[in-house]
């Protein structure tokens, strides 16, 4: 029976690749017995940050594109996500629960997955270690024990409203652009109720953090009251930017703070881009400033936690096997890939590519070509100043062609094409 450690994002879908493949699969989880502090139920794939995930646009972003590599060869977790999306303009956005039970069903009725619920302590000798970013206690010791040390950096989620606090009449309701079809909730404000905002959010009290955290903060995942700090204006250029939305009489606002479904009956609402390491009774206080927020009930509050990952370069092969023990396996974001869809990528090779190995097939491991194959390469490239990626184009191998939009379909086109090979490959 084949160990899984882990079942969230990556672990659930290397399980369901292995078994799928006629495998018995031993899934360890310590839910319920144990949660992190980050989680909050009991269900397998919790999402713990955002409800989205980001763009469904195949030929204009590389994560959309990421995902619809997925599809094709076959992933339980864009099965979720499409049975379970929430309306969201050009993402893909999921009803949380819904997405989390889903894939939980999925597992516990597959005849050849075998759920275990208990705290992991030791590193298998084989298997496929998925424990995530927030991986602790005597586990990570035996990590630490066993690849000489650790990395780590920290991220933070984002304030949840109830819909019904919001005040629609200081809202307008339009997806940036005009793509999509009105989901988002656009709080817009004037310079002076910006202003005010930034000088808040800037002199409000926030969780203390040590040293080494404060250096480490993740680029993809910054505290806004950190990306405040670099410039009065840097939120108007970001998180907060007007570009491509206007109210019903045309008019551009200063700024707009953007509010998101977190579930099919649109009942909770997320603060897109706001994750916050501020204390709980000041993000409640700051965020009120802003007009349309001024009597929100927040039901869930932005909070910091750790991401561990490993020096991958030095530690895994691009098929995500340590590279001096080859059936022992790493997947998810502890590999150092950042983002729910990039960490179900890497479970999803990790499983395939664990039953070939098994099975004395060699490792099929997509080109550059695709964004599955330039993920997996860039954990194993060497590199001295490692850090988690995103999917994005500047991993993808170029192509020569002048205008950005014609490259990126180009680009989509071949990554496809390559997927499609790899499917055939996989079939043999």
């Amino acid at each position: 029976m084949i160990p899984v450690i882990g079942a969230g994002l990556a672990g659930s879908e290397a399980a369901w690749q292995l078994a799928e493949r006629g495998e018995q699969v031993e899934l360890v989880e310590q839910k319920p017995a144990r949660r992190s502090p980050a989680h909050t139920s009991d269900a397998f794939c919790e999402l713990v940050c955002s409800n989205s995930l980001k763009s469904d646009d195949v030929y204009g972003n590389a994560c959309g594109l990421l995902k619809e590599e997925m599809r094709r060869l076959g992933s339980l977790t864009m099965e979720a996500a499409d049975r379970t999306r929430v309306p969201a303009g050009g993402a893909l956005a999921v009803d949380r629960d819904k997405f989390s039970e889903y894939v939980t069903q999925k597992l516990r009725q597959h005849p050849n997955i075998h759920i275990v619920c208990r705290e992991q302590t030791a590193l298998p000798e084989a298997g496929i270690v998925a424990t995530g970013p927030l991986t602790e206690g005597a586990l990570y010791a035996s990590i630490e024990a066993r690849f000489g040390g650790g990395l780590h950096f920290y991220d933070a989620t984002a304030p949840v409203v109830t819909a019904e606090s919001v005040d629609y009449a200081a809202t307008f309701t339009a997806d940036r652009y005009g793509r999509g079809t009105g989901d988002y909730v656009n709080c817009p404000m004037t310079k002076e109720e910006y202003e005010a905002f930034v000088t808040e959010l800037l002199a409000a009290e926030k969780v203390t953090l040590k040293d080494f955290e404060k250096r480490e903060i993740f680029e993809g995942c910054m505290p806004v009251e950190v990306m405040a700090s670099r410039g009065r204006d840097a939120l108007r250029f970001g998180t907060f930017k007007p570009v491509g939305l206007a109210d019903e009489s045309g008019r551009r606002p200063y700024a707009v703070l953007q509010l998101r479904r977190e579930n099919a009956e649109g009942s909770l609402l997320g603060l897109v881009g706001c994750q916050t390491n501020l204390k709980f009774g000041e993000q409640k206080r700051v965020f009120s400033l802003i007009p349309a927020l001024k009597n929100a009930e927040f039901v869930r509050y932005g909070v910091m936690h750790r991401n561990t990952f490993l020096d991958a370069p030095r530690v895994l092969n691009a098929d995500f096997s340590v590279k001096d023990a080859p059936m022992l396996f790493f997947a998810g974001q502890i590999t150092g890939v950042e983002g729910y869809v990039e960490s179900a990528m890497s479970g999803m090779l990790a499983g395939i590519h664990y039953w070939r190995k098994l099975h004395g097939k060699p490792p099929i491991v997509p080109s550059e070509a695709c964004v599955m194959g330039a993920l997996s390469r860039y954990v194993a490239a060497e590199n001295k100043h490692f850090q988690p990626m995103n999917a994005n184009y500047g991993i993808l191998r170029g192509l020569d062609v002048s205008d950005k939009k014609e490259k990126k379909r180009l680009m989509a086109e071949r990554a496809l094409g390559e997927i499609d090979l790899v499917r055939a490959a996989l079939a043999k």
